[in-house]
């Protein structure tokens, strides 16, 4: 008997007062979806790029775009975002809109 399992990718969504992480993994019949949050004040999550390494960019981006930190993840650079993207300004947080994106990267120049 085949059988198989994998991370397919992991979501993010922002829900108010945190941040709800979504594991989607895919398993030989069913499709598995692991949900949690983390609080905006302190998003902070343990890593499982040492049990599954192709999460590794999939934390990244998250990290990116959402401010999460993966508490272990040895590479946490910028994936998406350029170099010159003000600190702190995480652009899929509901509270940025592009205008105040906008004027906040012209005071950054």
């Amino acid at each position: 008997m085949e059988t198989y399992s994998h991370l397919s990718t992991i979501t993010a969504v922002d829900v108010g007062s945190g941040i709800e992480l979504l594991y989607h993994f895919a398993c030989k019949d069913a499709l598995v979806s692991l949900r949690t949050q983390v609080p905006k004040d302190n998003p902070v999550i343990s890593t499982i790029v040492d049990v599954i390494p192709g999460a590794a960019l999939y934390e990244r981006e998250i990290h990116d775009l959402f401010g999460v930190h993966f508490e272990g993840n040895p590479d946490l650079s910028r994936l998406l975002l350029p170099d010159r993207w003000p600190e702190n300004v995480y652009p899929l947080r509901k509270w940025w809109s592009p205008d105040r994106i906008s004027s906040r990267m012209k005071r950054n120049r």
